[in-house]
């Protein structure tokens, strides 16, 4: 039988999930078909023709801002008054309806510079640094392109050839992923053709974009990303018996999943040279927008790193996506990289100060960062359940824990000197 306190917690926290639900953040920013077409029809040649009152008149909001906000503000003033304002679980919930009302502030502001300076405060530019005198994520994408250039021709092989059709696609994943998840789960792979990217993970399924081609190293990584992480996790929120607002994910979410995501990749071999290219391609883009950039700059910029018209246009729509194309960027695709980097240093940090029990705790649920002691306590208490689908690598952390062992003294090695005292081995 809960207890009051759980009862509360609950109560609370299925508000929150009741009051996010009419925002979709990517289905209020995208731009219609119509834009692509007269895009292509003048030759890549003009600016898309997007202003700040394209938004409204074309992708109007699906709720009442300001009722949002109030509904937010009340939800706020309802934890503050029945848990206090000092509980850890309280906390969590506060910022979560506080980031939502940003978020309807966000989408209040398409199409004006104000869309981007909220957008940088939900998941950060390219300038941020991971601590005091650090390198930025321009400068990642910098070195990380520089190594790039040098081998990413060198490694491919049959299995970077896009020969498997969308539906094939779908096929593959819907038969790995039914391996994975239990049957109840009811976890599905269909086609779709109204999202911007190759694979999108919802609730209990993952579209695929029809009418295109991918390689075996493409579906594998939908697997471990969409499938195992993104689907996984939100499975494991939607299977709290108290905290469900885990089942959803704010902006401060956003960053810790697409960096468990990309972490995976990495721990399972799924990530390949251009699969990184991508990614760090997408810092370098935001950050060109960040500087001044407009669509079509950023659309050569694609351009000329070997993507096709299609591609690149796809790609640059991404960057603009809720702003206008002479205006600033929207900055999500940074949280792949950005996220990547804090739960590569956290998970190292947690080894090194034996506290790796909390590491499966990331896998929760839409967690963040900074929450992970709270949500160890909330398991203890027995408020919230530890994580049901956790990729291998991280539901036996002893191979993980070894890496992260050497990782913590090959950091300090010189690589500069290294490369002079090799110099003889690397000709």
């Amino acid at each position: 039988m809960p207890t009051e306190y759980q009862k509360v917690i609950h109560e609370l926290s299925e508000q929150i999930v009741s009051a996010q639900k009419p925002i979709r953040v990517l289905d209020a920013l995208k731009w219609d078909a119509s834009i692509r077409t007269d895009f292509f029809n003048k030759k890549c040649k003009e600016n898309p023709a997007i202003d700040k009152d394209y938004y409204q008149a074309k992708n109007p909001l699906n709720f009442d801002p300001q009722k949002k906000l109030d509904e937010f503000n009340e939800i706020e003033r309802n934890i503050r008054r029945k848990l206090g304002q000092y509980s850890g679980v309280g906390s969590i919930m506060q910022r979560m309806c506080h980031e939502y009302s940003s978020v309807v502030e966000m989408l209040m502001a398409r199409g004006t510079p104000r869309f981007t300076d909220i957008s940088q405060e939900l998941y950060g530019s390219s300038e941020d640094a991971f601590h005091i005198g650090a390198p930025t994520l321009k400068d990642l994408a910098s070195t990380v392109a520089l190594t790039l250039s040098k081998i990413t021709n060198l490694v491919k092989t049959e299995a970077d050839e896009e020969i498997y059709t969308s539906e094939e696609t779908v096929k593959a994943l819907q038969e790995r992923l039914g391996s994975y998840f239990d049957d109840k789960d009811n976890v599905r792979v269909e086609l779709s053709d109204g999202i911007l990217a190759d694979a999108s993970a919802g609730a209990d399924r993952i579209k695929i974009h029809a009418g295109l081609t991918f390689s075996a190293r493409e579906i594998r990584v939908f697997e471990v990303h969409e499938g195992w992480v993104h689907l996984g996790t939100t499975l494991n929120g939607l299977a709290q018996p108290y905290c469900t607002f885990l089942s959803k994910g704010p902006p401060s979410s956003t960053v810790t999943q697409e960096g468990l995501a990309i972490i995976t990749e990495i721990f399972t071999f799924a990530s390949y040279p251009a699969r990184l290219q991508r990614l760090t391609n997408r810092i370098t883009a935001v950050s060109m927008a960040e500087e001044g950039a407009n669509f079509l700059e950023v659309f050569h910029f694609y351009r000329e790193s070997g993507f096709s018209e299609e591609e690149s246009y796809q790609a640059t729509t991404r960057v603009f996506r809720g702003s206008v194309p002479n205006g600033r960027p929207f900055t999500k695709d940074l949280s792949y990289s950005k996220g990547f980097i804090l739960i590569y240093n956290y998970i190292r940090l947690a080894v090194q100060r034996g506290l790796v029990h909390q590491i499966p705790i990331l896998f929760m649920g839409k967690t963040t960062l900074e929450d992970i002691h709270v949500l160890a306590d909330l398991v203890e208490e027995g408020i919230a359940i530890a994580p049901k689908y956790m990729p291998p690598q991280f539901r036996d952390l002893a191979a993980l824990s070894a890496w992260m062992c050497y990782s913590l003294f090959l950091n300090k090695l010189d690589l500069g000197q290294l490369a002079m005292d090799f110099k003889s081995m690397l000709v």
